[in-house]
């Protein structure tokens, strides 16, 4: 077990880093907000059931209430529509969990342009720099967007968030090696991506093709551009379309 043990002693030695990408779960969390009649996700909230008091006079524990798809977030094939026959959060293979990342970094332009998408063409100069995407890894996009994540209003940006391009999000979906997308954002789409054709192509796309998304990441700036490793980790909720999910990255320094 030679390779486990090298791993052990790069973590120990710091010659390996534990990266931290979640965003801290809290009812200040930033959440999606459809426009009425749908239906409404809520905000994460604790309620106390004892704290070293009369209801439990050793021990401090905590109910808590929230929507699958609150804060750092993993979307499994059924949350979408075109999904619908796939897993669900609690049938991912685990051995998917445990994958490569390409950083896409993207910040200059999302700066310049809140609508700014991601075409394919960004993502194949990418690979002429950096060779290609991994297979069965995670394609992360870095938009600078997770610095905006204390302010509800600036992270919202009154629905103009960077996203995706319809032909980039089928391309990713149908042609890229990868097994989904990790991004910055409340959600994987633009946030004018309802308009789109089809609506929410990242859902539509990625979701209907096997593939997963990861939302509301933070520190991706701390990432080479190739050879993280992500570990996801979403409850195996039985039925569910997400899970709330610690969200890691081991990378060699």
């Amino acid at each position: 077990m030679t390779v486990l043990s090298d791993l052990v002693k790069a973590l120990s030695s710091g010659a390996v880093e534990v990266v931290d990408l979640t965003a801290p779960l809290s009812p200040a969390t930033p959440i999606l907000t459809l426009p009425e009649p749908f239906g409404q996700t809520w905000r994460f909230s604790l309620d106390e059931i004892s704290r070293y008091d009369d209801r439990g006079p050793a021990w401090y524990w905590n109910n808590f209430t929230t929507g699958e798809h609150t804060g750092t977030h993993f979307d499994a094939p059924i949350h979408w529509v075109t999904g619908k026959d796939g897993a669900d959060v609690s049938q991912v293979p685990v051995k998917r969990l445990v994958a490569p990342a390409a950083v896409l970094d993207c910040t200059a332009e999302a700066a310049a342009d809140p609508d700014f998408l991601l075409e394919v063409d960004h993502i194949k100069a990418w690979e002429a720099a950096n060779g290609p995407l991994p297979a069965g890894g995670w394609l992360l996009y870095r938009t600078g967007w997770d610095a905006r994540s204390a302010d509800d209003a600036a992270y919202a940006n009154g629905g103009r968030t960077p996203g995706i391009s319809v032909e980039c999000a089928r391309w990713i979906a149908e042609e890229a090696p990868v097994q989904g997308v990790g991004v910055e954002t409340v959600g994987t789409d633009a946030g004018a991506a309802h308009s789109f054709d089809p609506p929410f192509p990242c859902h539509a796309h990625l979701l209907g093709n096997d593939k997963y998304g990861l939302t509301q990441l933070q520190n991706v700036a701390q990432l080479p551009a190739t050879g993280a490793v992500i570990i996801a980790g979403p409850l195996p909720i039985v039925s569910g379309s997400g899970s709330p999910c610690r969200v890691l990255a081991l990378v060699e320094r």
